[in-house]
């Protein structure tokens, strides 16, 4: 993860309510709101935090879940999926008996296989947080 989004994320997990507006992020890290609005665009992209209106303001308040990463990587699926067929026409346009092909179909075969393991282990996760007692 780049730095300053890395930043942001910790200090979202640090504060007590997980939620901050945009000047309090600044302020804490003492960043420019340029900084800010980068960071958290990145983290929204990639699922790990959330934009909600700040009760009767018009400020925008950033808030990391209790369930980020099951978030974060459940939402992995559809970028999978993308890679996957991309990587599925690379082998067919290179032919899947050349050396560039077998390298793609490698890579393929790996997204696969990261597919399926992480159904599994999302599954997994879901049970063994309710042991936890965080549901």
């Amino acid at each position: 993860m780049p730095r300053m989004p890395a930043r942001i994320f910790a200090a979202l997990l640090a504060s007590d309510s997980g939620a901050l507006t945009s000047a309090e992020l600044g302020e804490r890290l003492t960043v420019s709101p340029a900084a800010v609005s980068g960071a958290v665009r990145y983290l929204t992209q990639q699922h790990m935090v959330t934009r909600e209106r700040e009760p009767g303001t018009r400020r925008d308040l950033f808030r990391v879940h209790s369930n980020q990463w099951y978030e974060a990587l459940g939402n992995r699926d559809s970028i999978l999926k993308r890679w996957e067929d991309a990587l599925r026409e690379g082998v067919e346009s290179v032919g899947p008996g050349t050396p560039a092909g077998r390298r793609i179909a490698e890579t393929l075969a790996f997204f696969e296989f990261m597919q399926l393991e992480l159904a599994g282990m999302m599954d997994r996760w879901r049970a063994h947080r309710s042991t936890l007692g965080l549901d």
